[in-house]
């Protein structure tokens, strides 16, 4: 027996050496260990978060998207499922869990590799804020040492806080509070059971069980994970059964819903905002912006905000089908006998969704029915669902753009369990929101779809105004003595090339048509060309350039010639909306903003703006019967002018302007109501051509309607007070009175002379007959001519129209 006993006694000398020397080199690493700082302190990166004003999320910059969550709002479900899949025995071990070891090196030794680890939540821990993750016996030994350090300084709820908040789960998610919102837009709290087993199975390889990316893999790992539940006895079979009904569906049952998820985390329509306040963060922290957890609060609310995305989408999409389709956006290679869903997936490839506009591959088209597949799916196009693009499925369309198979295409749901081919719109169009009072924005959107086009048309493209910066000049003409009822002609104009210093002007009104004699108020209610061309002459357009500069223009990029009067300048709609703001809040100048609070990662608050309201802080600009009248012209512009559709928001307390530039490049609608100023613009990013008839009343004001429309849902018509110091002005044409400041009225037209006194009207001796008359009945006075125009002294500077601007990017 002594030759059996001499290799039980030589293993037995080697286990004994190796614990020898394992503990040799732990003592030796022991005190080579790094500090706990790093936990005890815990300050992980959090990403820069902007949110609206009433809470809702905008949008989140940084590399690690992480929220920070304490181990008691933890929901139990969430906890057991997370217990489960990684440490079982997390809350009974000191850090190395014996059992656990044995366990995995038994299996490895049956697969023949290193099939299974062993790491405790703890060692997890001792990883991922120390270690890398190579696979090697010296790393090994470090994480058992690490783990067994940090079971002496911290509790048990302190590590798992610590790996609930650290831990990477795919989809940019640190941590199990993000990624909840990532795949399932919810709140912790929010979690059911199997959303809870699907999280849990993330660690061990998020990009292997993503549900995402791999929705059949994620769900074999979740399934595995409510199985360790019942099995460790922290669920029931009944808690299971209905778990499994309720597990991630394979791919080709679903549609990216976790893809719609994320997107439903943030406010829809919201990311110019938010990349206004990241760039505020960015110039005032530098790039730490991104790590140091600040959380911005906009002016903006989500139900504006939404409104506006929602209104703006709407008129661009409606534009776009009145311009018909285009055809399909892209062609690929795709045989008949090509058929399987992997396949088509790759075809699709890049092609991304862009809000409803869904992306989709053509399998089979004909003129009656169209095929598509979609994201696991194939789905079936026919009737109403084909109308707009019916032009390219006929056999005459053109091949370069007809509907075949392998073309991509766009897809929309109709929002009544059918679906419609559409297309990406060409065109873009704006819309900002702010409150008159103080500036403050409640709804900006910079484009259709930011994925698409990041430029922020709001702030940053400068555009012609068209007539819809009139309001101005006529603003300027009532601090030059003129007023509402002054009558000037609508008859056509001619500037010669002498007198305009460059070459000949004939400007036109819109239509082609003249109305003769009116009054301004008419004309600015009708939008006539000629009168302010004659307006802007009278009060001489040096006077306008410097007089706009009160509503915040840019004077230099308003040359002092007469077609300032048709919007020839160049703006933005954020200036438009400041300019508006001053009519709509009684004549004062706000500034407006964006972001109203900065929270540091503490939640101190570290910086507020308090913005100059009008009425007490923001200055006086122009008269407060300017502002009177002004605002009861731009009300007959809605009431009776061109901007008449804005009637079926049925309300008497809305003004504004339409503007649209030559060659119809830009459509415009600036209009408000007393509490709340909005500016729609519609145009091409690169100018040109909208389309004939596509006018700022045809193209921009729906938009505004459509938004004022939810804004205004609720809020109470006002009726503004007419300011002292106007009276009353007989103007002498069919449209009767209208106000006037009193210091400028004109005198009152003395009476026509009787029938006697026109007897005697010269020094002639005449011959009176005393027999009985007839007096004569009393003469009408005649209306009272227009006042006349200077001329000028000097041949004004030259009129030619302005190029539209070109956008600086």
């Amino acid at each position: 027996m002594r030759w059996v006993l001499y290799p039980v006694g030589a293993l037995f000398a080697l286990i004994i050496l190796g614990l020898a020397t394992l503990t040799a080199m732990a003592l030796f690493a022991w005190p080579n260990l790094p500090a706990l700082d790093t936990l005890t302190d815990y300050r992980p990166r959090v990403p820069l978060r902007v949110y609206t004003a009433d809470g809702h999320l905008l949008g989140e910059f940084g590399e690690e998207r992480r929220d920070v969550v304490r181990i008691a709002e933890v929901p139990s479900v969430l906890k057991h499922a997370i217990l489960a899949a990684e440490d079982e025995r997390f809350y009974e071990h000191p850090g190395i869990d014996l059992l656990g070891l044995v366990r995995a090196a038994l299996a490895n030794l049956s697969s023949g590799g290193r099939s299974q680890g062993a790491s405790t939540i703890t060692m997890q821990v001792a990883r991922n804020f120390f270690l890398t993750r190579e696979k090697t016996y010296n790393r090994k030994l470090y994480e058992i040492l690490l783990a067994l350090k940090i079971e002496q300084n911290l509790s048990k709820d302190q590590i798992l806080e610590l790996y609930i908040n650290q831990i990477y789960l795919g989809q940019r998610a640190y941590g199990f509070a993000v990624a909840a919102r990532a795949y399932y837009g919810k709140h912790l709290d929010e979690l059911t059971l199997p959303e809870a087993a699907m999280l849990a199975g993330l660690p061990k390889a998020p990009s292997a069980f993503n549900p995402v990316v791999n929705p059949a893999r994620a769900a074999v790992r979740q399934q595995y994970v409510l199985r360790r539940m019942l099995e460790t006895g922290l669920i029931d079979p009944s808690q299971y059964e209905h778990a499994l009904s309720f597990a991630t569906p394979k791919q080709g049952q679903r549609d990216n819903t976790a893809g719609r998820r994320q997107q439903d985390l943030f406010v829809a329509g919201g990311e110019h905002v938010a990349e206004m306040a990241r760039q505020i963060a960015v110039e005032q922290f530098g790039e730490q912006a991104y790590e140091l957890g600040i959380r911005i609060v906009t002016t903006v609310t989500r139900k504006d905000q939404e409104a506006a995305y929602a209104a703006l989408r709407k008129g661009v999409l409606d534009y776009d089908r009145r311009h018909g389709y285009r055809g399909p956006e892209a062609f690929v290679d795709l045989a008949v006998s090509e058929t399987g869903a992997e396949r088509f997936d790759e075809l699709l490839g890049d092609t991304a969704d862009h809000g409803d506009l869904l992306a989709a591959l053509v399998l089979k088209a004909s003129p009656k029915e169209v095929v598509v597949y979609r994201r696991g799916r194939e789905l079936r196009i026919d009737g109403k669902g084909l109308r707009f693009a019916a032009p390219m499925l006929a056999d005459k369309a053109p091949q370069s753009r007809r509907i075949r198979r392998g073309a991509i295409v766009r897809l929309r749901d109709t929002g009544k369990g059918d679906w419609e081919l559409a297309q990406l719109p060409e065109v873009q169009a704006a819309l900002v929101s702010l409150d008159p009072h103080s500036g403050a924005v409640r709804a900006l959107v910079g484009s259709f779809d930011f994925d698409r086009n990041k430029f922020n048309h709001v702030t940053q493209a400068l555009r012609q105004p068209g007539s819809s910066f009139k309001p101005f000049i006529f603003s300027a003409a009532l601090e030059r003595e003129l007023g509402p009822g002054d009558v000037l002609a609508d008859e056509p104009l001619y500037y010669p090339a002498g007198v305009t210093g460059s070459q000949d002007w004939e400007p036109k009104n819109y239509d082609g048509k003249y109305a003769g004699p009116m009054t301004l108020r008419e004309a600015l209610t009708r939008s006539k060309n000629m009168v302010s061309i004659r307006l802007l002459e009278r009060i001489t357009p040096e006077y306008a350039r410097d007089y706009i500069t009160r509503f915040g223009f840019d004077a230099a990029r308003h040359p002092p010639y007469l077609t300032m009067a048709l919007g020839a300048g160049a703006t933005t709609p954020w200036e438009m909306a400041t300019g508006y703001a001053v009519f709509a809040n009684g004549g004062y100048r706000i500034e407006p903003y964006v972001v109203k609070e900065i929270y540091d990662g503490e939640g101190r608050l570290i910086a507020r703006i308090d913005p100059p309201v009008a009425g007490r802080s923001a200055p006086r600009v122009i008269d407060a019967r300017n502002a009177w009248l002004m605002d009861s012209m731009m009300r007959d512009t809605v009431q009776h002018g061109t901007a008449t559709r804005a009637r079926s928001l049925k309300r008497s307390d809305l003004a504004g302007k339409t503007g649209t530039t030559n060659d119809y490049v830009d459509a415009w609608f600036c209009g408000y109501h007393p509490e709340l100023v909005a500016v729609a613009w519609v145009g091409h990013s690169q100018p040109r051509n909208l389309g004939r008839g596509e006018t700022g009343g045809a193209a921009a004001l729906p938009i505004w309607i459509n938004y004022m429309g939810s804004a205004l849902e609720g809020v109470p018509e006002v009726q503004r007070p007419r300011p002292d110091g106007l009276i009353l002005v007989d103007n002498g044409l069919h449209n009767g009175q209208d106000y006037h400041y009193a210091e400028y009225a004109p005198p009152e037209p003395a009476p026509a002379p009787s029938w006697l006194e026109q007897l005697f009207a010269d020094d002639k001796p005449r011959q009176v007959i005393h027999a009985p008359m007839e007096a004569p009945e009393e003469a009408i006075p005649a209306f009272p001519a227009p006042r006349p125009l200077p001329r000028p002294a000097q041949a004004p500077a030259p009129v030619e129209e302005r190029a539209p601007v070109p956008i600086r990017r």
